[in-house]
């Protein structure tokens, strides 16, 4: 773009800001200002199938954005998925892979009806496991009872072998012992796929119990709040968590419960007011351990004060039914004990497509690249999309597929797309950095005094309590331009070197009425 022209008095040294003629609006983008970032919402004709439909239909009838439904639709995948596959994007020979657990977050004010998209979309998996407890109620009862006499006959035997007088006797009362534990059966657990508010003790035992899986499905800000560590001084146990997005081994050696978890999957899908995320801004921990990079986030429009109350729209009950029946579908042959995970890889078409959007995501990280602020999300969401490929190929060519392709991994990259900016106005609430921190204090500084241009030095000495230091500053100053906030120009200064100014986008200024 041609950097606009600008009027100067050519008998002053100075230059006269107020005769600077500033960009026409049109050419600025829209500035991403964190809490007013205009992001865009996600269709749900990014979803194949029956998924879109059911999407499109809870939004309709809840009259939410879509993202929501859009997301938390993923999430209910992964609940069905995850443990049982994995993508391979470089082949399936190769030893990096990705699992099939995502982590999504909507962050939408009170009376969004979060509730009743969940509800919507989560119905069949609580259907699924009333469904699984009936038919396994007789097995668990015969296996519960068997366990029963099991323990009342070893807690006999070890009472008489510690009255036992002779050594031989003791010997075979414990031989008896030993085999009484061997050939006690495993406990069989009711069948849970997901759970709402808990703790990260009890989401350890429920992955010992449900077969390394699970996830939390919730409108509720505990589970959030317990991970970020604010009702533990900050000092959550957090392993759980990270190991359980990654697939990582998980070893419990603890007084009261010991555990192991060879590959944990931890699905969540939430949905939270943006309160929340502010409450957690304090706490470095969440964000230095990585556990708040792992999330997808979407940050929609508010509805609220928009909705026609008039309109009532209803699921369509043949969409209502596809959606059980694919959900039904993803669940089938779901062992108690689930074996390896088959890997998926990708085609040669759709490896290229991946690696293009990885590239184009590398091209925008590190020092003042576009991404610099939110480094730590953009560095996972290559493998984000990866997972997301392998749930929409599931989705839509069913458990036999073999391989993700392409079409499925040009859906991924478009959501993952439409996400960067939700990242960025979720890295915003929670306060990303100091850097951040500095460049909304310039802008606020220029917006009180109505300055569509300033000087660098003039702004550092009007700021000199904050930039002590011009290197700070001018870091604070390259985070704007990356938001489309500022742009950097330079006016020849008599006798030294040219003096650095910054034009202000319009579009922060607050329109005349």
């Amino acid at each position: 773009m041609t950097e606009p022209r600008f009027v100067r008095d050519e008998t002053s040294a100075s230059l006269d800001t107020n005769r600077i003629a500033s960009s026409p609006e049109d050419e600025w983008p829209e500035p991403m200002l964190p809490g007013s970032i205009r992001v865009p919402d996600l269709s749900s004709q990014l979803l194949p199938g029956w998924v879109g439909d059911m999407a499109n239909a809870v939004a309709d009838s809840t009259q939410t954005p879509s993202a929501m439904a859009v997301l938390l639709s993923l999430a209910v995948l992964s609940t069905c998925l995850q443990r049982r596959f994995e993508v391979a994007p470089y082949g399936e020979d190769d030893d990096y892979t990705e699992p099939m657990a995502v982590w999504v977050l909507v962050a939408m004010q009170s009376g969004s009806r979060k509730t009743a998209v969940i509800n919507a979309l989560t119905r069949p998996l609580l259907h699924w496991e009333k469904l699984e407890r009936d038919r396994r109620r007789s097995d668990i009862a015969q296996t519960g009872a068997a366990r029963a006499v099991t323990k009342k006959r070893i807690e006999k035997l070890t009472k008489d072998a510690a009255n036992a007088d002779a050594d031989e006797t003791r010997q075979r009362l414990r031989d008896e012992i030993s085999r009484e534990e061997q050939e006690m059966p495993a406990e069989i657990w009711p069948p849970k796929l997901f759970t709402g508010d808990t703790t990260a003790e009890t989401l350890q035992s429920l992955l010992v119990k449900q077969g390394e899986r699970m996830a939390v499905l919730t409108d509720e800000a505990g589970i959030f709040l317990v991970m970020a560590g604010l009702y533990s001084g900050g000092n959550a146990s957090l392993d759980v968590f990270l190991q359980g997005h990654a697939g990582s081994p998980v070893r419990v050696d603890r007084a009261d419960r010991e555990a192991y978890l060879e590959r944990p999957a931890l699905t969540f899908g939430l949905a939270l007011q943006p309160g929340v995320l502010a409450d957690v801004a304090s706490g470095r921990r969440f964000r230095d351990s990585g556990l708040l990079a792992r999330f997808l986030y979407a940050i929609p429009e508010s509805n609220v004060g928009k909705r026609n109350v008039r309109r009532r729209v209803s699921i369509p009950e043949a969409t209502r039914s596809n959606w059980e029946r694919g959900v039904f579908h993803l669940l089938e042959g779901r062992e108690l004990t689930p074996g390896k995970p088959k890997v998926l890889p990708f085609t040669d078409q759709a490896r290229e497509t991946w690696l293009d959007f990885a590239e184009e995501i590398e091209a925008g990280q590190g020092d003042g690249g576009k991404f610099e602020s939110i480094i730590d999300w953009t560095s996972k969401l290559p493998g984000a999309a990866a997972r997301i490929a392998g749930l929409l190929e599931l989705s839509e060519k069913g458990l036999d597929s073999e391989s993700v392709s392409q079409v499925a991994v040009e859906r991924a990259v478009a959501i993952c797309r439409l996400l960067i900016p939700h990242a960025m106005e979720a890295f915003g609430l929670l306060g990303a950095d100091s850097v951040d921190g500095d460049a909304m204090a310039i802008l606020k500084w220029a917006k009180a005094n109505q300055l569509p241009t300033f000087k660098r030095s003039t702004c550092q000495k009007s700021m000199e309590g904050r930039f002590r230091a011009v290197e700070r500053l001018v870091k604070a100053a390259e985070r704007l331009a990356q938001r489309d906030i500022l742009r950097e120009f330079k006016e020849p200064n008599r006798g030294g070197p040219p003096s650095v100014w910054y034009r202000v986008n319009p579009k922060c200024f607050d329109k005349p009425e």
